[in-house]
């Protein structure tokens, strides 16, 4: 007897189990994956820098394309990373000769909700106990090194090994139909990749700079380096749009007596962060991730938890790779559907359609003759 197909309950509960088992594996090998996450998006954002060179600098060679993109990247990325690195200390500094200002503010806060004795920055603090979390911050701080080192020797080999993996693609899928397919996904994902990559920096710098010129107008302290946040904060949905909009009025109202420069720059804030997300990025982005914004949240929560803060700056590259992969299958389209904005995850912008190669195209049929026309009888 033929092998009975498996019935689409069982299908979509194995899939569902694949789904938990998977995540139970991310969580458990963290350590390992995302520092080979992180670099392979490294790698995907070098990849479309130097594409991006090779077009806008016709006279730089191909083969020098790649090393100038990298050492432009850890020009920009180290540059940033000094700056902020340098100012963070200067502004702990200038935090303590806030903290008068800092006690009045929880003073009000505290009348509004009716405490007669309201704490002092030092008795919160003192209650905080900092001390016991310096072990944290410690090994969190040792983390983080260990993590950028190995996401660097990730790198060096990713980029090392480039050039080998055509011949791994055709070696892979011995059908040409089935290597086509792959390229096809392959291209769809890098594309994705790349656009969100494009379109969250250039809306990022956007709000950055907008979001600086307000601050500079009200005489905000530490400006640029608010700035620099905010852009860096913009590659996370949904905080990133908290982050720039909150901090900078909550500082404001330590930094001035009156509240209308807090409530001014709010409002500034508010309505950049408006403009940009509602009418630019929309605009630039297109049809190019087709994800539902719910599940763009979903998936900050749950990336979040799984790999911590670089899954949330991977959250939404993670979820385009895991759309394109699940729509390649029967069993799981179903999921793809859900996780698209449109119901449809076929397609995505920029993103080449799947072309089946069968050989040459056979010629067209010749028309058939047309039969003679009968003679009539002579009468």
């Amino acid at each position: 007897m033929p092998p009975t197909a498996a019935d689409p309950v069982s299908r979509n509960a194995l899939v569902i189990l694949a789904t938990v088992a998977g995540g139970v594996v991310l969580y458990l090998l963290s350590d390992i994956l995302t520092p080979l996450a992180l670099a392979l998006f490294l790698a995907v954002m070098i990849d479309g820098f130097a594409r991006v060179l090779q077009t806008r600098l016709p006279q730089v060679p191909a083969p020098a394309s790649v090393p100038l993109a990298i050492i432009l990247s850890v020009v920009i990325f180290g540059g940033a990373a000094f700056f902020i690195a340098d100012n963070a200390s200067s502004f702990a500094a200038q935090l303590v000769t806030y903290a008068p200002k800092l006690n009045g503010l929880i003073a009000r806060i505290a009348g509004m909700f009716g405490m007669d004795v309201p704490p002092t920055l030092t008795q919160l603090v003192q209650r905080l106990d900092p001390a016991s979390h310096l072990g944290q911050v410690a090994r969190g701080l040792q983390s983080f090194v260990s993590t950028a080192a190995f996401v660097l020797v990730y790198l060096g080999f990713i980029l090392a090994s480039r050039k080998g993996w055509e011949r791994k693609a055709v070696n892979l899928f011995a059908n040409r139909e089935e290597r086509q397919d792959a390229v096809a996904a392959f291209l769809r994902i890098r594309n994705g990749v790349e656009q969100y990559l494009w379109v969250q920096t250039v809306t990022g710098l956007m709000i950055a700079v907008a979001s600086w010129l307000a601050m500079v107008a009200v005489g905000l302290d530490n400006a640029l380096f608010w700035a620099i946040l905010i852009f860096i904060a913009s590659y996370i949905p949904v905080v990133g749009g908290i982050v720039a909009v909150a901090l900078p009025p909550i500082f404001a109202l330590v930094q001035f007596e009156g509240l209308w420069q807090a409530l001014v720059l709010f409002g500034v804030l508010q309505a950049i962060g408006m403009f940009v997300g509602n009418v630019v990025q929309p605009r630039m982005q297109g049809r190019s991730l087709n994800m539902d914004p719910i599940v763009l949240l979903l998936a900050l929560a749950f990336w979040s938890v799984l790999w911590g803060l670089p899954g949330a700056f991977l959250s939404t590259p993670l979820t385009t790779v895991m759309m394109v992969i699940l729509v390649q299958f029967q069993g799981t389209r179903w999921i793809a559907v859900l996780l698209s904005a449109d119901g449809d995850p076929g397609q995505m912008k920029g993103s080449p359609p799947a072309v089946h190669d069968h050989g040459p195209a056979a010629p067209p049929p010749k028309p058939a003759a047309k039969p003679p026309a009968k003679r009539r009888p002579k009468t």
